[in-house]
């Protein structure tokens, strides 16, 4: 499933390895930022979308 926020379409993943969420950038799928809750991998996630 596909989320939007903002200008940021993002997926959302589990990383049990890590024990971490994953967002996923959905037009760039090597784009991707991890964090303990789901909020702060999409916080994340648009700080690095920033920053490029």
């Amino acid at each position: 499933m596909t989320f939007k926020k903002e200008s940021l379409a993002y997926r959302i993943a589990f990383d049990s390895s890590t024990n971490q969420f994953m967002a996923i950038d959905s037009k760039d799928e090597q784009h991707v930022a991890y964090g303990v809750t789901i909020e702060h991998a999409i916080k994340n996630l648009n700080a690095e979308k920033v920053n490029a």
